[in-house]
């Protein structure tokens, strides 16, 4: 393990860096940056699931947005996933499930509550942490054992998913009419088939009717987005509320997709949504 000091920008706050392993097994060695804010605990945590469309990105992609939850005063957890064309469906949705079990466990070693945990996904790491979270006791997700008795599960207490892929299928075909190459292959390079693209799938998973976890969500939107068909993020909000879960929306218009990894007004607004809703989540009472 290695650390450092850093100091988030817009607060001052001294963030501890901690670069960890969090699994180790024949198919590789997978690292998570955890940041842990200089403060009394045990302090909420926070899973962060990168994006990349399943092929590319990494663990450290989200850290201003990392850092400045750090400094409101959570410990994040951000972890490294598999990827495509190595590793297809689900092997990162198997991970996020691995990693929330993995924080549950190890939550005390960095300052941290092992209750109340929170994810925050973008992009595909937002498909990844949905359908975890949605089906965290799914068979193929638990594929990766978590060594030691006991293990926790891997329900998660709330989710951020920052302009997710909601729908992979629509997103796939959307892709394909607006010559999308790169996500076209991408798309093909993780679920491998069609079947499975709507198989693995948030918002189709809830238009069938499936028995689901629904913890609350908060999801960020760019109106300006031409990664993701927008019309499947009302279909989410409101499937996701005739379900019977609690789900907030807050649309940025005319801002792209992933906008919020880069400083600016419309950032530190989306920054502070995230801040808030998290907080609210924790002051929640028991039970609502």
């Amino acid at each position: 393990m290695s650390q450092r000091m850093i100091h988030e920008p817009k607060s001052g706050k001294a963030i501890r860096v901690l670069d960890v392993t969090y699994r180790q097994s024949t198919d590789g060695t997978w690292p998570a940056r955890i940041y842990r804010p200089e403060q009394q605990g045990p302090l909420p945590a926070l899973l962060d699931v990168h994006g990349g469309a399943w092929t590319v990105g990494g663990h450290t992609d989200n850290e201003m947005v990392d850092l400045y939850l750090a400094a409101s005063g959570l410990v994040v957890f951000a972890v490294e996933c598999r990827k495509a064309p190595r590793h297809t469906y689900p092997s990162q949705v198997a991970d996020v499930n691995y990693a929330t079990r993995w924080v549950k466990a190890h939550a005390g070693d960095f300052n941290a509550s092992s209750n109340g945990i929170g994810g925050l996904g973008t992009s595909s790491g937002g498909h990844s942490l949905l359908l975890s979270a949605m089906r965290p006791d799914d068979a193929r997700y638990q594929e990766l054992d978590l060594p030691g008795e006991e293990a926790p599960d891997a329900r998660l207490s709330y989710l951020i998913a920052a302009w997710p892929v909601l729908d992979p299928h629509g997103r796939y075909l959307f892709s394909k009419e607006n010559q999308r190459e790169f996500l076209v292959e991408a798309t093909d390079a993780y679920f491998l088939n069609q079947e499975a693209m709507q198989e693995g799938n948030p918002l189709r998973a809830l238009e069938r009717g499936e028995s689901l976890d629904l913890p609350p969500v908060m999801i960020i939107q760019g109106t300006a987005d031409n990664n993701v068909p927008l019309d499947a993020v009302d279909r989410f909000v409101d499937a996701y509320r005739k379900a019977g879960g609690m789900i907030e929306l807050a649309w940025f218009p005319d801002m792209p997709h992933g906008f919020a990894s880069k400083p600016g007004t419309e950032t530190d607004h989306a920054l502070e949504i995230m801040r808030d809703f998290v907080y609210r989540q924790h002051n929640r009472p028991a039970g609502i």
